[in-house]
């Protein structure tokens, strides 16, 4: 007989898997509409009702915000039936608000599940991230090289000129030096307009997407989803938060984190075994957004263990009106 109250990443996954496909497939009919909050608010709708049908006890450790800031989904709200394994969740319920309301690349649907006590609390601050793919040497780069110095080291482990590395960067005026300083390699860069999750994941799949590195400052929550779906493809990731004020040195005081200036590795971001699915929204290099159909959504999902290491992709596809 199984026990219900150990964490059975594989009896799990589908139904994480189904928590992203319907928050997904809500937020179809408002891609392209110009409206970021009732696509939010759709996907964050559907992703609750669905959690609540698993069997766990989960606690939302990276949600859509503090309790007073967020109705649903809030950081500390208990979700599930409340019978089976406690588990901390981390969620996006729509990566991408603006790309979905402007029908542009790269939405998704983000949800990832560990063992209670396993994802680390990240506070809704900045996090400065550096994550590259699978088979490089340990620590090969580090948070505390200069850009073009991680550029160099990159390409000597690769083998390759500083001109062959290509690296992803979210396109704010915060980057501006690191871009430069990026540029002066040789290196190119592919700007990212929104949605830093799917940027770092596509350091993990750099065959496929063309990215070997992903650097620069975004949402610590998001490093966090980001360190789980690494945990499950492989690569390497290191994140330290980054505070504006003494409101935001609080906020992370009070997750519980205690040495503010710690760069943190991709196992202490997630320090147990994780499971990890997203669902496409809008088409991008890593899922397949929304296709409708006379009749029919079709959805395509990226479900991932990193007990196992295995990354399922799943197409699923659902009579709709």
């Amino acid at each position: 007989m199984v026990d219900k109250q150990i964490f059975q990443d594989r009896l799990l996954s589908l139904g994480l898997a189904r928590v992203s496909e319907a928050a997904a497939m809500a937020s179809a009919r408002l891609v392209g509409r110009g409206d970021e909050k009732a696509a939010d608010q759709a996907a964050v709708n559907a992703m609750r009702d669905q959690l609540n049908l698993l069997d766990i006890q989960g606690t939302v450790v990276i949600g859509e915000g503090e309790r007073d800031e967020a109705p649903m989904l809030f950081i500390g709200e208990e979700v599930g039936s409340g019978d089976g394994p406690e588990v901390d969740i981390a969620l996006d319920p729509l990566e991408g608000t603006t790309l979905t309301a402007k029908d542009m690349p790269n939405a998704l649907t983000v949800i990832a599940m560990a063992p209670r006590h396993t994802l680390l609390h990240a506070p809704d601050v900045y996090m400065d991230k550096l994550a590259i793919g699978a088979g490089y040497p340990q620590d090969v780069v580090s948070l505390d090289m200069a850009p073009a110095e991680r550029v160099r080291a990159l390409a000597r482990a690769r083998g390759c000129k500083d001109e062959d590395i290509t690296v992803g960067i979210l396109e704010r005026p915060r980057h501006e030096d690191l871009i430069s300083e990026v540029r002066e390699t040789g290196a190119a860069i592919r700007l990212i307009t929104d949605g830093d999750v799917a940027g770092v994941i596509h350091c993990a799949e750099a065959e496929k997407t063309g990215i070997d590195m992903y650097m620069g400052s975004g949402g610590a929550p998001e490093g966090v989803l980001a360190a789980a779906a690494l945990k499950c493809m492989g690569g390497q990731m290191w994140g330290r938060l980054l505070f504006r004020n003494d409101d935001e040195r609080g906020r992370a005081r009070k997750a519980g984190i205690e040495d503010l200036n710690r760069i943190y590795a991709r196992d202490e971001l997630v320090t147990a075994d994780v499971i990890f699915a997203a669902t496409g929204v809008t088409d991008g290099s890593i899922v397949r957004g929304i296709k409708r159909e006379p009749g029919f959504l079709e959805t395509e999902t990226i479900l991932m263990r990193s007990k196992t290491g295995s990354v399922r992709r799943m197409t699923y596809r659902n009579p709709h009106p």
